[in-house]
């Protein structure tokens, strides 16, 4: 995939039997635009798969969708949808065995600024990451700002989307993997931590951190001491520095 605005356009599907399929097949949706106060039909149908989903599902009038529509026969209904392939966190553990690795993942909870992402991917492939979970919702996914910070990276680090983060924890923990938080307050610095093995660290969002869910289902809480007149370094840079201390542990 070429690493191009157009290329990361999001792409649209429209008509109520062509979203319905979209959604019955499994296909990547991003978001779903429904004619404001329209239930007849087939929309409830749509909905209801979507919501299953967990698709965001918004309402528009008339006029947004007619503006937004490419074929002027939208019927009530839009899906965008993503214009990269998503993985799956299977898929992540499935990478990890199949090159005979323990499994080292990162979790971004709640990312929101493109180029702490794609900085995030960049380093993730530097160090061998296995591959990087973010939340469905409430974060930044793979856009062609990301794309042009990640240098390409996007292409070779698997990227699975979830709907909930403390739910992939538990998913991650039933599978064997330790799960590192990371925060001022953690009790011991990054560098005195043990970080080899089947691991996956938790990247907090930019200025709130973890949230106190995730933070909860942490096996144990790192920090990054520092110094400075500054209280905390940058989502990408928090990770960057992480990512080579765990590098450097599993390759000596």
């Amino acid at each position: 995939m070429k690493n191009d605005e157009r290329t990361f356009q999001e792409d649209k599907i429209e008509g109520r039997n062509a979203v319905l399929e979209a959604l019955r097949s499994g296909r990547e949706i991003n978001k779903l635009f429904i004619l404001k106060g329209e239930l007849s039909g087939s929309i409830k149908q749509i909905i209801a798969i979507a919501r299953e989903r967990s698709v965001l599902i918004k309402e528009a009038d008339r006029n947004t969708l007619d503006a937004m529509s490419s074929t002027r026969s939208h019927q009530g209904v839009i899906a965008m949808i993503s214009p990269v392939s998503y993985s799956t966190v299977d898929g992540i553990l499935e990478k990890a065995s199949k090159l005979d690795q323990p499994p080292f993942i990162i979790i971004l909870d709640e990312i929101c600024d493109p180029n702490n992402l794609g900085s995030i991917l960049r380093t993730a492939d530097a160090v061998g990451v296995h591959g990087i979970i973010i939340p469905r919702h409430r974060a930044i996914g793979i856009t062609a700002a990301v794309a042009k910070v990640s240098a390409g990276a996007f292409n070779y680090v698997p990227v699975a989307r979830v709907s909930n983060i403390g739910s992939t924890l538990d998913y991650l923990k039933s599978k064997g993997l330790w799960i590192a938080g990371t925060d001022l307050k953690g009790a011991s610095p990054f560098y005195k931590s043990d970080l080899k093995g089947p691991l996956a660290i938790v990247i907090g969002s930019e200025g709130k951190g973890m949230g106190s869910l995730v933070t909860k289902k942490c096996d144990f809480i790192i920090n990054i001491p520092m110094s400075g007149k500054i209280s905390s370094l940058n989502a990408g840079v928090a990770a960057g520095i992480i990512m080579y201390e765990a590098y450097r542990q599993r390759t000596v």
